[in-house]
Parts: C-alpha cells; structure tokens; sequence
C-alpha cells in the first residue's frame, strides 16, 4: 500500500501539471473557489448548477456533465479527486488501522445507522473500497489469507432483482429468472425488440442502467443523464420496460399508495421501514420518501436474507469439522477465510445456507470466488 501511495502521489502530480497547462495558470485543484474562476470565468464553461449559497458548483455531477460534454479540465479534475480519495481514504490511512497485537485491520458494523437495516462498517469503512478501477482493485489485493489458507467470497447474485420479482410476481421477470437468463440481456431484448443474440453491449449496458434506477425509483430525467441520452428518450426507456414488465409498475403504483396510507412499507419478512415524510407538503421531500418507498421492501429484504444467511453460516463455521471463519460482510457478499484443501466443502456448506436463507418465487443464487487475497476471491 505504501508503494500504491507513491505511485498514486505521482500520479496527481501528473494530472496536476495536465490541468495547469490546459487552464494556462497554476491554481488549488481543491479550492471550489478558484475552480469556478478558471472553469467559469477564464474558459467559459456553462454553470450548469449552482449551490445552496448560490455559487456556481464544481461538484461532482455537474463536472461529469462538463466532461461528457467534451471539456477536457473537468475530466482531468475528476481523474485527479478520485486518485487523491483512494491515497488519503485507503492507501494512506488503512496501514495505520492495523492493530499491532492481531496484525489485522477491525471493523465495527453498526446494525441500526442504515435505514433499511443493512449492516453498515466503520472505523474503518469496509463496505465501499471501489472495486471497478484498476487502483480499487489493487486496495483489495492487500487484504490477504494468512499462510495455509484462503480467502473465499460468496456474493447473492443481482438478489434486489430477484426480490423485485418475488414482490411483483412479473411473469416476465419471473420467467428469465427461472430460465438461468442474463436478466440484463433479457430486458435489453424486450426493451429494444429484438433477440437475446442480437442485444450489443451497450444496449445490455443501458438495460443494467434502467432495471436498477427503477427499482431505485429513477425518475426518466436521471436515467436519461445516467445514460447520456435525452429524457424523451429515457421516457420511451421506461415506458417499454413497463409494458414488458407490467406487473413491476403495478407493484410500484401498489406500494406507493400504500405507503401514503399507512406511513411505512414492509420487508418480506414483514420487518416495518417507516416514511414520515411520504405526506409532506413539500414535493422534493415527498417524491424522494416515494422513491424510497419502492426501494426499501428490496433493499431492506436483501438486508433481512443476508443477516439470516450470517446466522446459519456462523453456526455452520462453529461445528469442530469445519475449519473456516467468516470474517467480513460487504452488503450482499459474505467473506470467509477458509483452511486449504477445504474449499470445496467450505463452498458447498456456506452456499446452501445462503440459498436457504428465504423462499421466493425465484432460486436465490450465489456467486463464489477463492483466492489468496480479496480481488482474486471476488
């Protein structure tokens, strides 16, 4: 990690000296302040939004917007903020959890801070070291098993998903869960109407996009930002999508309704998430408690399975058989450290309890990895 910091410190520099030549001065990348001069006063670019004091922003989405738009110092700005995230959050910071008497870093999982009652981490957060970069992955690489064993990472495959279609009772969805489909692919053939074998990686790309931001209650305006394309489009998105999967809109028009009458939804095992700003006069507050109320029932279902799943593979690990210890909990993922040579029986054991955790419509499926360290397991 102390050899990942340096590499990453120069890569700031560079990005530092790239963004200096392109604004033709030298300036704070991390003053807000100085970062509207040069990006709106000396080169001009749109303010496409401003804050709540009314200064025009360089956060995060508007730079994004700026860098699909083909301006070149915002890409470069967002390059060097998240290079400086993993070396000040990561790099740097998580040698200095390790605890001298054990040798390894200890998270504390709060049960009652998320309200969907997902387990969260802290001090230091396990849950959110990135995984879809190349330098992310790289943080994971430090985590390692100790001599004689390995790492084993079991993950619910796409479960919100399958929740989704237990609570909705889709054919449609229901029907490619149960014929082992690419459920991305699946609805990338219903959304833009041809086969399975004809979907491109991008059409499967924006169908990821539009089966996950509607059941995040994505509005037609943020699907269309999230996939680059105008919100007449999106619009066509979604309203496709539905007519494909009708029985999702129903449940999603369902468990709106439902929850303006009754203040809360419920999770499959009838767990209560409570809504109290679902009649707020206030429409901002009001659609986001909406949103919320269509996300809740999968996210906090997926909550109740996965801590159901911890309780049967803890109990599994604590028979004197079983040489192996669960270690970590990311969200839908379960890490284990496992002795070597029984893996496989480890793997077997701890899959069946995660499949076992609940009933629904559909099969739960669990995706597993083995390795010498966290990316190769995952």
């Amino acid at each position: 990690m102390a050899e990942q910091s340096r590499e990453l410190a120069t890569g700031m520099e560079s990005l530092a000296a790239q963004a200096f030549e392109v604004a033709g001065e030298a300036f704070n990348l991390g003053s807000p302040k100085q970062l509207q001069e040069v990006l709106y006063d000396k080169l001009g670019m749109p303010a496409l939004r401003k804050t709540q004091k009314g200064q025009r922003s360089t956060a995060e989405p508007v730079l994004q917007e700026l860098a699909s738009r083909g301006f070149d110092l915002p890409r470069i700005i967002l390059e060097h903020r998240s290079l400086s995230k993993l070396k000040s959050t990561y790099t740097d910071s998580l040698p200095a959890e390790i605890n001298q008497r054990t040798g390894r870093i200890h998270t504390s999982y709060n049960q009652a801070v998320a309200a969907t009652g997902r387990l969260s981490s802290a001090d230091p957060n396990l849950q959110n070291i990135p995984i879809r970069t190349a330098e992310g992955r790289r943080i994971r690489q430090a985590f390692v098993a100790p001599p004689g064993r390995k790492l084993v990472a079991a993950d619910y495959s796409q479960i919100e998903l399958r929740i989704m279609a237990h609570l909705s009772g889709d054919e449609g969805l229901l029907s490619a869960f149960d014929g082992g489909d690419d459920i991305h692919r699946a609805t990338a053939a219903e959304v833009f109407g041809c086969g399975l074998d004809a979907v491109s990686d991008d059409q499967r790309r924006s169908a990821k996009a539009i089966n996950f931001g509607l059941i995040y209650g994505m509005s037609a305006f943020g699907l269309g930002q999230q996939l680059g394309v105008s919100r007449h489009v999106a619009d066509e998105y979604i309203e496709r999508y539905f007519d494909r999967y009708p029985g999702v809109h129903a449940y999603m028009e369902t468990i709106r309704a439902q929850a303006h009458d009754d203040g809360f939804v419920e999770t499959v095992f009838g767990r209560r998430l409570y809504l109290p700003e679902i009649n707020d006069r206030n429409r901002m507050r009001r659609q986001a408690a909406e949103r919320t109320a269509i996300n809740a029932p999968m996210q906090g279902s997926a909550a109740d399975i996965i801590k159901r799943a911890m309780l049967a593979v803890d109990a599994y690990c604590a028979d004197p058989g079983v040489d192996a210890a669960m270690i970590m909990q990311v969200h839908d993922e379960l890490v284990l450290e496992v002795a070597e040579g029984a893996e496989d029986t480890v793997i077997d054991g701890v899959t069946g309890r995660m499949r076992d955790a609940a009933r629904l419509s559909v099969e739960l499926v669990v995706d597993v990895g083995v390795g010498d360290n966290w990316d190769e397991a995952h």
